[in-house]
């Protein structure tokens, strides 16, 4: 019997892998599209923009599901707005750092986030999964994955000294990517992904845009967006907030909560060869040693074993149906 299961569930860790390659590329972009339109558009903008037009992805997607009436209940579900906080705390968190503490240390923290916070708030919080992190295949894995992440980051870059302020953003960036993903990765199970994530989206834009004034560019910096920047956070709300949240999820429901996050490692990975190809930037010699050294981890990872068996996201499409 096992035997005859072992080709599916190499099949659906396989496409739960690629998903979660893809959905790191998509969230790799929002850097580009972000260096693209830096200076010249505020960064209030830059925060409220994506999680708009990722909402209203999202909606259009419920709806066409015949979801709309989910995605309408949720927003008087309380724990809806716990995911939503969280997601509001992760982005207003990662832009902070990136003033506070320089991109290269955002960046840093938002992996340690994905590759550490995730898999041991996972075996925290839910026993099923605790095997897994006890792998030694695991343990190396993560280690690497994490040395190979931060030398694709850092790589030919200073990290910043935290000062200040500084320092409450050091533990918010990576708990609340963290909790964030696996909170709605839990309630994928109960109801359609589309609904979720698409009320967390359209809920955080509402909420960005009270807390706009706190952010460079305020509510003005909203109305002054030039058609060039406007049509790149278009783009950025339809890869990094619509698709990739939506290919990671697909992930996570396949393959479980841990395996998933160890490969957003790729994200500096992409991050720094989509820097070279469309930017044009230089590749220091110690970013690129990093390449070798996060793909190996997440290669141990994979060896870690299966992960349990999870329930399919509410809604979703059974695999071949």
């Amino acid at each position: 019997m096992g035997a005859e299961q072992a080709p599916g569930a190499t099949r659906s860790r396989d496409v739960a892998v690629a998903c979660a390659l893809v959905a790191a590329f998509g969230w790799a972009t929002y850097y580009i599209f972000v260096l693209r339109i830096s200076p010249g558009t505020a960064p209030s903008a830059i925060l409220v923009y994506p999680f708009l037009f990722g909402g209203l992805a999202y909606l259009g997607w419920a709806v066409a599901q015949g979801h709309g009436p989910v995605f309408v209940r949720l927003f008087s579900d309380p724990a809806a707005y716990l995911r939503t906080g969280l997601l509001v705390t992760m982005q207003f968190s990662v832009l902070a750092a990136t003033y506070l503490t320089g991109p290269v240390d955002a960046s840093l923290l938002s992996l340690i986030g994905d590759v550490v916070a995730s898999p041991l708030v996972v075996a925290f919080l839910w026993g099923q999964h605790r095997e897994q992190v006890r792998s030694s295949w695991f343990a190396v894995g993560l280690l690497l994955s994490l040395a190979g992440g931060t030398m694709a980051i850092a790589g030919g870059q200073a990290l910043t000294a935290v000062r200040g302020t500084g320092w409450l953003v050091v533990p918010a960036v990576p708990l609340s990517v963290a909790f964030y993903f696996l909170l709605t990765a839990r309630a994928n199970e109960r109801a359609p992904p589309s609904a979720v994530v698409g009320q967390s989206m359209l809920a955080s834009a509402g909420f960005s845009l009270v807390l706009a004034p706190l952010v460079p560019g305020g509510w003005p910096g909203l109305v002054t967006v030039a058609p060039v920047p406007i049509l790149v956070l278009v783009a950025t709300g339809l890869t990094s907030f619509f698709l990739a949240p939506v290919l990671y999820f697909v992930a996570l429901g396949r393959i479980g909560l841990v395996i998933p996050p160890m490969l957003m490692t790729a994200i500096p990975v992409f991050t720094l060869l989509l820097s070279a190809v469309v930017l044009r930037l230089s590749l220091p010699i110690v970013a690129v040693l990093g390449i070798p050294v996060a793909v190996l981890g997440a290669l141990l990872t994979l060896r870690a074993g299966h992960a349990p068996k999870v329930p399919a996201p509410a809604g979703s499409v059974p695999p071949g149906g």
